[in-house]
């Protein structure tokens, strides 16, 4: 069981203050998020893409190369790459580019983003929305499999056996697909062999059972090897020594970035009543003291089949030092308990 944080490296008002710190600022303190995750004995760190004012991070490979040469063991991933608005070419070539600095430990979290800001930036139209992602994806599965390219498609001008460099330490470079729980996309999935990445951001996560369950099935259907292909989740949370200074300390940042998409999107106000219920061990917040978050990761583990649990964290503007402590708290008191329980579980299936 490997145990991880993601970030989408925001930077929105502090809700005590109304204070924004800088996308440098945010973005230098993510660098000492990841080295600290490395340091506690971490197995994973994802940073999101985004193409907006209140998060930094629009380049992930960018800020993983930075922590990259400080980091010894940790892998770094994208969570998500928003694949549909770019170019296939350019993401093997900044991960293969990261591959390399960190020797061995770079992946590519692909998806179509729930966030659309990068279309009009990129010149792409969303009628396009899914075809995009379908063309592009196989793209970047041939460069990774083959040094030299032969392709075309409809929305990116052809290649005719041309190299793509640099190669990457890893053979294959690991591609993630990410779904927010679309049937076609767990489908896909499966059928291509690719390892699955959940966004389990709401409602129960024992709903998304099924979905682990059809992603196999797919992949046995096409021949891959089910026992070989992880699956991860990813979901809202934060650790603090007691459970109720993490609720407290989580709450206001959430409520104030739910909000906000709240609005973008039509969804209905999120109070604090959603949030307990959301925190709840049959609910998707991850939120308590360490015994109370792996309790939760263990259940994941074993009635929805998650193999990476990517706790997200934080959700908003939090201070600093409060998701330094999460971090820690994380690496040296949840992630050993969750590995040495699933491996005892484990070990009697």
């Amino acid at each position: 069981m490997e145990i991880g944080i993601s970030t989408f490296v925001e930077t929105t008002p502090d809700v005590q203050t109304g204070e924004v710190i800088s996308h440098a600022q945010r973005l230098r303190e993510v660098v000492e998020e990841i080295v600290l995750a490395d340091q506690v004995g971490l197995d994973v760190y994802g940073v999101g893409e985004h193409h907006r004012k209140d998060y930094a991070a629009s380049s992930p490979a960018v800020l993983l190369a930075a922590a990259a040469s400080q980091t010894k063991r940790i892998r770094l991933t994208s969570a998500v790459t928003v694949l549909s608005s770019d170019d296939p070419v350019r993401v093997f070539q900044d991960f293969a580019t990261l591959d390399g600095i960190s020797n061995g430990r770079a992946e590519i979290m692909a998806g179509r983003g729930s966030f659309i800001e990068s279309f009009p930036l990129f010149g792409y139209d969303l009628e396009d929305y899914d075809e995009l992602f379908d063309e592009k994806l196989e793209l970047l599965l041939k460069i990774r499999d083959s040094e030299k390219v032969t392709w075309s498609g409809k929305h990116r001008p052809a290649i005719n056996n041309l190299g793509v460099y640099p190669r990457p330490v890893q053979n294959p470079l690991p591609v993630w697909i990410g779904s927010g729980g679309n049937s076609q996309s767990v489908i896909r999935a499966g059928f291509l062999g690719l390892p699955l990445v959940l966004a389990i951001i709401g409602g129960s996560p024992l709903q998304f059972a099924p979905l682990v369950q059809l992603y196999k099935r797919a992949a046995a259907q096409a021949g891959h090897d089910v026992s070989k292909l992880p699956v991860a989740s990813h979901s809202h949370g934060f650790i603090a020594e007691d459970t109720q200074t993490a609720a407290d300390k989580f709450f206001p940042s959430t409520q104030q970035a739910m909000n906000v998409l709240g609005r973008e999107r039509g969804w209905g106000h999120y109070d604090r009543r959603s949030f307990d219920h959301a925190r709840s061990f049959e609910g998707a917040l991850y939120v308590g003291d360490p015994d109370t978050v792996a309790e939760k990761i263990i259940h994941l583990r074993k009635h929805v089949g998650i193999t990476r649990f990517f706790l997200h964290v934080p959700v908003g503007t939090m201070p600093h030092e409060d998701v330094m402590k999460a971090i820690e708290l994380l690496g040296t008191k949840v992630a050993p308990r969750v590995r040495k329980e699933i491996a005892e579980w484990e070990a009697t299936q």
